[in-house]
């Protein structure tokens, strides 16, 4: 286990130092969810064309509930195992470029998680009337990214985020075909 955080560690500080300031406000801006308002009120109104108001606003609500249950679970995660984030981590913490310096744990990534957990399902939800939908799944691999460009989370902390709210996503949409089918069927 040490030799898989060691290497986690140094593929972080490799990552990281890849960055340049050229780059730095792009990724910083990236990283902050409101300036990804743009694509959620895109989706929204994706959902209500395709589905109407009744039905798209059951969904949009869901999709409501899945992003806190996520928040939710995440913070749990990393309150329970506590691992430091990287700009905290006195064994690498001066070989990072760091532009900002969250105090919370890292593990697991909550952007990761959550982007991709809500990203799968508007995929699953949508697959059938947009083609172009599978897109929106560069949303959730740039915005996780933007965490190990900025050196707060290790990419074991994205990978797990992502493999989650993948899991999260089917159960989560497998659920909710139970819940619209005796709805509105």
């Amino acid at each position: 286990m040490i030799d898989i955080i060691q290497k986690d560690k140094e593929l972080l500080v490799f990552l990281n130092n890849l960055g340049s300031e050229h780059w730095d406000a792009l990724w910083l801006a990236i990283t902050h969810q409101l300036n990804w308002a743009p694509l959620f009120i895109f989706i929204i109104f994706l959902v209500i064309k395709s589905f109407g108001w009744k039905r798209g606003g059951v969904m949009i609500l869901s999709m409501i509930v899945l992003v806190a249950f996520s928040d939710q679970f995440t913070n749990l995660i990393k309150n329970s195992v506590e691992r430091l984030r990287p700009n905290n981590d006195p064994e690498i913490m001066y070989s990072l470029r760091t532009l900002i310096n969250p105090q919370s744990f890292s593990f697991m990534s909550g952007h990761a998680t959550t982007s991709t957990f809500f990203s799968v399902f508007v995929v699953l939800l949508l697959k059938e009337t947009h083609k172009y939908i599978y897109l929106i799944l560069l949303f959730p691999l740039i915005f996780a990214y933007s965490r190990v460009y900025l050196g707060v989370h290790f990419p074991i902390d994205i990978s797990v985020g992502i493999i989650i709210g993948t899991i999260f996503a089917n159960l989560y949409y497998f659920l909710f075909k139970k819940i619209d089918k005796k709805l509105f069927n």
